[in-house]
Order: structure tokens, then sequence, then C-alpha cells
């Protein structure tokens, strides 16, 4: 399947390379606003075409699947744009800016009969499933809380710096931890409680959220953007812990007893960089005739921003273009 990257920022850098060595998956084009960056990219990572234009990239008629790198604040427009070129898309994390434009590209996408997924990573994951088997399998006895921290030291960046594009810790980094927590604990959040620090430009530099369920169990979470953090997810359950080594990347799952004994650790699959299962999973269900996923379908999609606007709201944090 010919795959084309619209906008050259840095995640497409990570993600150009896996695309290049996923099974099924040409290497096709890339578009830019700069042509001569956009021949580069192209020269680096083997794409056969490069374009100073998204829309003449668009209208390539070759292009089977386009992976959308643009800021949050245009992840909206640039998936419509895609689809109303009949492309389908698969578009980076945030889904978008916010809940109300989430729906507005599940409908678009209900409209054209277009594929348009989040390209959640660890939703594809193999390492998902194996972490949900072990929770399943009982081996830690009833779970009662969740804790997860992601956090870099990337405050430099303009694109989490700036509220024009819809910067911030939570849109780039604190949609996994409550991605993982809605993949293992579920979407039933009954209340929300967090507290933020925001940087001199207006976003969120750092945040520590908690999610309240109707059962009792509680997911606890940080993020943030001026240091690295240990990236655990743990499990507490009442006959031990389950310790998830990067949220944001799994690569070990250990199971402890309720003596800190280490007792099984379950192996990870080898893969390229992660990168490869989204990609699959979307020529899969193109190939198919489907317009959406199984591992991340829109509606959860929409679920996700919808409590990342619920969070926002708490804080007062609204992006200029909201206004």
């Amino acid at each position: 399947m010919k795959i084309a990257i619209l906008g050259l920022g840095l995640i497409a850098d990570a993600v150009a390379p896996t695309i290049v060595r996923t099974p099924g998956a040409e290497c096709w084009a890339v578009a830019a606003r700069d042509l001569s960056r956009a021949q580069a990219f192209a020269h680096k990572h083997g794409f056969r075409k490069a374009y100073g234009s998204y829309e003449e990239m668009l209208s390539d008629p070759e292009i089977e699947l386009v992976y959308v790198a643009t800021p949050h604040s245009l992840h909206a427009e640039h998936m419509k744009l895609c689809m109303e070129h009949g492309k389908a898309v698969l578009c980076e994390k945030a889904f978008t800016m916010n809940a109300s434009q989430a729906k507005e590209i599940s409908e678009f996408s209900k409209e054209t009969g277009v594929y348009a997924a989040e390209a959640m990573w660890t939703r594809y994951m193999p390492s998902r499933w194996l972490i949900q088997e072990t929770l399943d399998s009982g081996i830690i006895g009833p779970v009662h809380m969740l804790t997860a921290n992601l956090s870099y030291d990337m405050d430099t960046k303009p694109r989490l710096t700036d509220p024009f594009l819809a910067g911030g810790t939570l849109l780039d980094v604190g949609v996994y931890g409550i991605n993982f927590a809605m993949m293992h604990f579920g979407n039933g959040i009954s209340r929300i409680e967090s507290s933020v620090q925001m940087t001199s430009t207006g976003v969120d530099a750092q945040e520590s959220i908690t999610l309240h369920y109707p059962d009792g169990r509680m997911a606890v979470l940080t993020h943030g953007m001026y240091a690295r953090g240990d990236r655990k997810g743990i499990f507490h359950g009442e006959k031990g812990y389950i310790v998830v080594e990067n949220i944001n990347n799994p690569n070990a799952i250990r199971v402890f007893d309720g003596s800190d004994r280490l007792i099984r650790e379950i192996p990870i699959p080898e893969q390229i960089s992660g990168y490869e299962y989204e990609f699959i999973e979307a020529m899969d269900r193109i190939t198919a005739g489907d317009r959406e996923s199984l591992s991340m379908p829109q509606s959860e999609s929409i679920a996700l921003m919808e409590r990342l606007d619920q969070i926002r709201a708490q804080w007062g944090l609204v992006y200029p273009q909201e206004k």
C-alpha cells in the first residue's frame, strides 16, 4: 500500500524508518510547506516523491494512506483535507484539539466512507493484550489502583509551549497516561480530580490527574515537560502488583507478589519500533473496506478527547482557536 506523510515534524522522522521496514507498505510521498525540506526528507528516508504543497500531494492518485504528522491544532483540518481527496488517514495523537473536532472528523468519515483513525500506537501493540491478559488472570488478585507517569525534558520545544499549536503536556504526553488507564480500567470514569502548573505562555507544564471509577478503583497519573520520569505504569492488587516499564512503548511486564518477589516476567515480542502495528492494522482495515480501526475506533478517540476537554476545563485552559 502506497503511504504518504503530510507534515514533517519530529514524529515523522521517527515513524518514517518504520514504514520503510513494514511489510506491505511502500514509501510513496511526503509533503511540507517547504519543497526543499520535503525533498531532503524523501531522500533521507527513501520516499519516491516530495511535494511543497499538501493539496498537490493529496491529488496524487497513487496514494492510498496518509499519515498526518502536523501539530495538534491542525490535525482536524488536515484529516478533513485528506478525506476530501478520498485518502485514508492515520493521524498522530492527540487525534484532534478537542472532542468537538473529533466528532466532526468521525461524522465526516461516515459521510465519505473514508478510513480515519488515531495513531495511538500503544493501542495497537501486542503488549496491550499481554498486560490485559495478565490482569485478567487474577495473579495479583483484585486491582484497586493504577499509577502511571510520563514526563520528558522538552520545555524548549515550541510545539509544547505554544498555545496556538495546542501545546502543553496534556495533549502531548498526558494523553498516553489517560489512554493507559482507559485501555485497562475502561471509560466509565465517575469523577476526575487534577492539579496543574502552567507555563508562562499559558499552557500546562506538569500535572497530577486522578481518575475515579464507580467501583472504587483509582488511576493516579502524573505528566510533565521539565524532567524525565521513569515512565512506569503499576497496577496495585491485593496479592501483589504488576509493573509495566514505559507506558509509552512497553518493553517489560513484571509481576511481583505481596512480598515484592518477582514471580513472573512476560516477554514483549520483538518489533521494528512499535509504530508498525498501527500501519499494519490500517492497511488491513482499508483493504477490507472498513472506515475505522478496531484497536482505536473513532468512538474511543472521541471519549479520550472528552476526558482531555474535561481536565482542561478544570484548569481554565482554552486554546486561542477555541475562543
